[in-house]
């Protein structure tokens, strides 16, 4: 039996496809591997080790996208900007699980749609990097580029990329997805105990007490409701939750792609929704030519310098059939620039019909760095940008219908402003990430908040 002809729905496959045709095109930002057969050798390790996700979870979240796109639902994607091997711990996996429970809480709150709860984790081992080398003190070595190629530590032997280290992130994913999957069915997202989300901030944040009242004003609703039929209301003891990463490393995730019983096609089965980045994003490149024939939706950030005319392109390139939850567009413009760049490729899109997400990427066009050497955001950018995004929309007569943060579950202090006011004295305080700032848990709350704000704003209107 055909591929085709497992599937009662069908789309067009893609033409002279292969998980390997991208090796024909131009790859940016893949590492140098010093040895080819070590390399082959992991490969093929990878290939025979079984899939983190399953293909029924991707067609699930692509319906959840695709009911998105129609305003039915609110996308909410966070985590870490690069997951490091030593982070795969309990605390720091259920911290993060826990401000993202709260963030979609709140979300669900004021929005009142479901939201799409995904982690950009359990993958985001790789990173991409403005230049293949970096010096310091006269040395040259090659860049740091994520855990699952190389090492932070400046050294010649902790930066060889090293084949092996996709075997463990392969391994550190799975322990993570493992650990969620556990949280989840064990009732950790249970709302009739949303105090099980609790952070140590609660007790002493400024917004403690809006989060309080709001936790306690949906308790009460949940106990009249069961109250009223005289049972407890189902699904409110779990939730979907879904995982997201780059996919740049390209020969990993190649390993990982693969057909499937009674679905036709081929799928990336590192994760349920990969993305391609700015730097990897040229329509004629290997990053696109690798996302053209998986199954799994996906997005694509666009940045400032993106033309409407190269925006349409990587439409029928990446989504011909125009089918609904495939593709996803997150825009990371800057809060300087987006006013000017954005409005034009809304209404492009708009013009042509296209079915696309639009999901704002506040942090990535925010990146400064200070006096003191630190890379770092400011809190009032992120929100800036991210309160025009919603102004453009709502003036363009599309919708914004999600957001993609990087942030964590620990109380860092990398990005500055927020309700604490931090200031570039506090960066030294807690400073952990081994590429880009992230948000703290306050400040991601704050962040969800500030979307329901607007949301009600623009509702009043």
């Amino acid at each position: 039996m055909s591929n085709k002809s497992r599937n009662l729905h069908p789309v067009n496959l893609p033409s002279e496809w292969a998980p390997t045709s991208w090796r024909g095109r131009p790859a940016l930002q893949l590492p140098q591997y010093p040895d080819q057969a070590v390399l082959d050798g992991v490969l093929g390790e990878l290939r025979a080790l079984p899939p983190l996700v399953t293909s029924w979870e991707i067609l699930a979240l692509k319906q959840q996208i695709a009911e998105a796109q129609e305003g039915k639902r609110f996308l909410l994607q966070g985590g870490d900007c690069a997951e490091t091997f030593d982070s795969c711990s309990s605390e720091v996996i259920s911290n993060r699980l826990k401000v993202l429970l709260q963030m979609s809480l709140v979300l669900v709150h004021g929005l009142r749609k479901p939201v799409v709860r995904v982690g950009r984790f359990a993958g985001q081992y790789a990173k991409p990097r403005s230049s293949d080398s970096e010096t310091i003190d006269g040395v040259t070595l090659p860049s740091y580029r994520g855990d699952m190629v190389n090492a932070p530590e400046f050294s010649e032997p902790a930066r060889i990329p090293d084949p092996r280290r996709m075997v463990k992130g392969h391994a550190r994913s799975a322990m993570t997805m493992n650990f969620v999957r556990a949280l989840i069915d064990g009732g950790f997202a249970d709302l009739h105990h949303p105090e099980y989300w609790n952070l140590s901030w609660v007790g002493h944040s400024p917004l403690a007490d809006e989060y309080r009242h709001m936790v306690a004003g949906i308790g009460d609703a949940v106990r009249f409701m069961e109250t009223l039929s005289g049972a407890e209301v189902h699904n409110l003891n779990r939730v979907d939750f879904y995982t997201s990463h780059e996919a740049l490393l390209l020969p990993y995730e190649e390993s990982q792609t693969r057909e499937v019983p009674r679905h036709w096609g081929w799928f990336n089965l590192s994760t349920h929704y990969p993305w391609i980045g700015m730097r990897t994003a040229a329509v004629d490149g290997a990053h696109v030519e690798y996302f053209r024939g998986i199954r799994n939706p996906i997005a694509l950030k666009v940045g400032p310098s993106v033309t409407p005319d190269q925006l349409l392109r990587v439409i029928d390139v990446l989504n011909p059939d125009d089918e609904a939850g495939r593709l996803t567009f997150i825009h990371r413009m800057g809060a300087k620039h987006i006013a000017d760049k954005l409005p034009a490729l809304l209404d492009a899109v708009k013009r042509d019909g296209r079915r696309v997400l639009w999901v704002c990427d506040p942090m990535h066009g925010n990146t400064e760095s200070t006096a003191n050497g630190y890379k770092t955001r400011r809190f009032d950018n992120i929100g800036r940008e991210l309160e025009l995004a919603f102004d453009m929309h709502a003036a363009a007569g599309t919708r914004l219908g999600g957001v993609h943060l990087e942030l964590t579950g620990e109380d860092v202090t990398e990005c500055l402003g927020g309700a604490r006011e931090l200031t570039e004295t506090d960066l030294e305080r807690a400073y952990h990430s081994t590429v880009d700032p992230r948000l703290n848990y306050e400040q991601a709350l704050e962040v969800a908040m500030l979307i329901v704000r607007k949301h009600a704003t623009l509702a009043a209107t």
